[in-house]
């Protein structure tokens, strides 16, 4: 299961010139706690549901302060068509530190066969600490990658201390229809699967054409980036792409909260405000995943 949070941080944007100064004092009190949700159901794959309340951009962020994040005793229901099932809260162990999230009751027959289906519409519905949050969320039909091949990078990017640094790229051939968008994750080895620094991409310029892609790879975005490795593969790795169709609704959650991440720390970047489809006044996503993987061993 993936294990994320997602911090809910306000920003205060100060501008103006004057002859005179001034001292002036701001009283940033503590913010609003809010609903945070991770949904996700892939095709071939059970719903599960992540769900927290928001911590403080001021808050120390540790295992602990994660753990104590989660939000009990929800009535989380998942229902496509006349199908609905209650997702059952299960804990895990991590370091010591207690995760939970929600998905199908495996004791129940019927729930574990209910996994995702292209081509078909999934409405969540939320009720915790006396308030409701909905969405619904489309699995599309996938076209996968064409091809998958490794190059050297170009000569300024090699370095004598990386030999086997590879370049991974992909051929794709986006259908004549526009509207269609992705979602991508790579796996190294037996590793997890990880998004890239950007992992959504629609078609709104390469409509019905073929192209080449450059396919970063992977990364958790809690390490510390290396900037001279950061995004290669190496000779001998196996890798694994997930190339995934999305909806609208979750192309747009990933492209601004990815793009906030990229603004983070710049003085002259517009704050973004992250989207959601989660309805209620919650954060977060509730994504459908239409899936297919390629494989291929880094040369």
């Amino acid at each position: 299961m993936i294990k994320k949070l997602f911090v809910a941080v306000g920003l205060i944007a100060l501008a103006g010139l004057s002859a005179c100064e001034k001292e002036v004092n701001f009283d940033l009190g503590p913010s609003a706690e809010k609903v945070v949700v991770e949904g996700t159901i892939e095709s071939g794959l059970p719903p599960y549901v992540l769900l927290s309340k928001s911590i403080g951009f001021f808050s120390r962020v540790d295992f602990s302060t994660l753990g104590n994040a989660f939000l009990h005793d929800a009535v989380i229901t998942v229902s496509e068509g006349n199908r609905s099932f209650t997702l059952k809260e299960y804990s895990y162990d991590n370091n010591g530190v207690s995760f939970y999230v929600y998905s199908v009751d495996t004791g129940d027959f019927a729930a574990r066969n209910f996994t995702g289906e292209a081509g078909k519409n999934y409405d969540l519905k939320i009720e915790v600490n006396g308030k409701t949050y909905t969405s619904s969320t489309f699995i599309p039909r996938v076209k996968p990658l064409d091809s998958l091949w490794s190059e050297l990078p170009p000569p300024d990017k090699q370095s004598p201390d990386f030999p086997g640094m590879r370049q991974l790229f992909g051929s794709y051939t986006d259908p004549d229809t526009l509207g269609n968008r992705i979602r991508y994750y790579t796996r190294k080895n037996s590793e997890a699967y990880l998004p890239p620094y950007y992992s959504v991409y629609d078609d709104v310029i390469i409509n019905g054409t073929r192209i080449q892609v450059q396919i970063d790879a992977g990364f958790n975005k809690m390490d510390t980036i290396n900037r001279e490795t950061f995004g290669y593969f190496y000779a001998g790795d196996t890798v694994t792409v997930k190339w995934s169709a999305i909806d609208k609704g979750v192309f747009d959650f990933w492209r601004t909260l990815e793009f906030s991440y990229g603004s983070t720390g710049n003085p002259f970047t517009t704050p973004v405000a992250v989207t959601s489809n989660i309805s209620g006044g919650a954060l977060g996503v509730w994504a459908g995943y239409g899936v297919s993987t390629s494989t291929i061993v880094i040369r």
